[in-house]
Order: C-alpha cells, then sequence, then structure tokens
C-alpha cells in the first residue's frame, strides 16, 4: 500500500484527510459512551448489545503466543461476532489445508507486538507479508476485502486494523488504508495515537483493546445507520 503517502503526510503541516475525520468523530461528546456501550463496560458477561465486543477477547485473543501464527476455530468464530462468515471451504483450508500452512509462514514475519503507529513503513507496504497474507485471503472465493481485513486484524489487533464499508465511507474511502492510517496515527509526535490510548483509559476498557480497535469502534458507532453506509 503506497509508502509515498506516508512519507509525504508524515511532515506536512496540515493533518491528513484520515487523520482529520479521525479526530473529527474523537471530538463527539458521546464517544466514550459509545465505547462503552459497545464493549458492554460496567454490564455482566453476555448482557451487551454488540457482539462484537468479544471480538479481540474471545479465548484470551487470538495474538496470543500459543496461536498467534496460525488461525484457529476460535479465530473463525470471533470475526462472525463482527457480522462476517468465512465460508466453510475456505475455513476448513485455514485451518487443515495449504492455505493455513501459507497464512502461517507469513505471521511468522508480521510483527504481533508492534503497535501500527510504532511499525515501520515497510511493515504494511505493498508486497510486505502483510499484505501478502491480505491478498492472498482476499481472493479466496467468496472471502474479500473486508473479511480478510478482519481475520489478520484478529491475528494482529494492534498492528492491522478492522476495515468494512463503514469505516471506508466515514474515512473519505482512502486508497491504501494501511498506509493512510499509519501516517495519521503518526502525525504532530504520534498525537492520534496517544488521543485513542488516553481514550481507552477514560473509557474504562482494558489495555487489551489496540488503539485501532478504539478508532474503529468510535467511527462504526458514529456511523451506524444504514443511510451512512457506502457500497
Amino acid at each position: 500500500m503506497n509508502e509515498q503517502l506516508a512519507g509525504a503526510a508524515s511532515f506536512a503541516g496540515s493533518p491528513s484527510v484520515v487523520g482529520q475525520r479521525l479526530h473529527a468523530v474523537l471530538d463527539a461528546e458521546q464517544v466514550a459512551d459509545d465505547l462503552r456501550r459497545y464493549f458492554a463496560i460496567g454490564l455482566p458477561p453476555g448482557a451487551g448489545v454488540f457482539t462484537g465486543g468479544r471480538f479481540e477477547h474471545l479465548t484470551g485473543g487470538g495474538d496470543r503466543r500459543q496461536v498467534a501464527n496460525r488461525f484457529t476455530a476460535e479465530d473463525l468464530i470471533a470475526v462472525q461476532t463482527l457480522s462476517v462468515t468465512v465460508p466453510a471451504p475456505v475455513a476448513l483450508d485455514l485451518l487443515e489445508g495449504p492455505l493455513g500452512a501459507q497464512l502461517s509462514h507469513l505471521l511468522r514475519s508480521i510483527p504481533a507486538d508492534t503497535d501500527l503507529a510504532d511499525a515501520d513503513a515497510s511493515v504494511v507496504a505493498d508486497g510486505s507479508p502483510a499484505h501478502q497474507a491480505w491478498s492472498l485471503l482476499e481472493n479466496q472465493h467468496k472471502v474479500g476485502w473486508v473479511i480478510a481485513g478482519k481475520l489478520l486484524a484478529r491475528k494482529r489487533p494492534r498492528l492491522l486494523p478492522v476495515y468494512d464499508r463503514v469505516v471506508r465511507c466515514a474515512l473519505g474511502r482512502p486508497p491504501s488504508f494501511w498506509t493512510e492510517l499509519r501516517t495519521a496515527l503518526r502525525e504532530n509526535d504520534g498525537g492520534l495515537h496517544h488521543r485513542l490510548l488516553d481514550l481507552r483509559q477514560s473509557a474504562g476498557l482494558p489495555d487489551t483493546v489496540s488503539a485501532l480497535r478504539i478508532a474503529d469502534v468510535a467511527v462504526w458507532m458514529a456511523h451506524p445507520a444504514p443511510g451512512h453506509r457506502c457500497s
């Protein structure tokens, strides 16, 4: 994903389009309450309205050391909490077939303990292991870019964002989302990244919710109505 955008915008005087739009979402008075509602903070287990609040936490997370470099049945269930389903033939291939083996090889080259804001641009650039993994998943029958992104976000929640049509619409349809989001997070000495972490703390969310997921949920909760969604 176009690395030249990252270098040019990181040192520009004005915020990037993605940065501007994310800051506008975070300026909303109700953003912390939206996050608490989504993640069911203060509610008993199972009482939350949004199943996606379990995406990163189900069975301890997809990036825990024992499973970080392979897809599991729990990962397939986790993406279902985000309202998508991996087609059964692809799911079986991920768990037992050559597709799973290819992705495991790529996952071993994608850092599991690095935030996107701190990652080198090459980590999410075209041709990187992350981009190769995304392309491999995206090209599977009836998978596409949304499911591919959600699968990788489950395995690398700090580095690779959940991205769907709602977020794409709200952020102005950026042509190279990973790179442009990285740029936005790094602008002004990482101001947006730190703002997301501060919001996580003020909303009372656990540290296991990444800055990327805070951004995703904040945008999604601000644009939940079908009339706001782009195709």
